[in-house]
């Protein structure tokens, strides 16, 4: 496999830095890797900005969850100024499939979108639905 570009390895380590419980405990640091427009689809369904998932998230009452771990993590370049990433995530049982978007800024790359559906069953090593979808 060959080595992620530069704008893809950028936009990876800002995912892992989303991951740990250190940065989404801070608004600050939050806001340094949130686009100033971004939006999100949480797993609940609910819709998210950057305000509000900054707010939620730094709560004093916020839930902590568990260590989240990432698996599968894939990048490519939709563009010079756009990466999209795509890969799993695991919390105390729980696994959602993850899609987000970083666009580069004047500050750096941001997260620009994010969207998380949960599923059940760990998926077959190919990737593939077992109907086949």
């Amino acid at each position: 496999m060959s080595e992620p570009s530069p704008a893809v390895a950028a936009a990876i380590e800002g995912e892992l830095r989303l991951l740990d419980p250190a940065v989404r405990a801070s608004a600050d640091l939050l806001a340094d890797l949130l686009h100033p427009e971004f939006r999100e689809i949480g797993t609940s369904g609910r819709l998210w900005d950057r305000e509000s998932i900054i707010e939620a998230l730094t709560a004093d009452d916020a839930p902590r969850p568990g260590p989240l771990t990432a698996s599968r993590m894939r990048g490519v370049e939709l563009g010079p100024d756009l990466v999209h990433l795509t890969f799993d995530t695991e919390s105390k049982g729980l696994r959602s499939h993850r899609s987000s978007l970083w666009r580069l800024t004047g500050a750096g790359w941001r997260l620009y979108f994010h969207q998380a559906t949960p599923f059940g069953a760990r998926p077959p090593a190919d990737g593939r639905a077992p109907n086949g979808e």
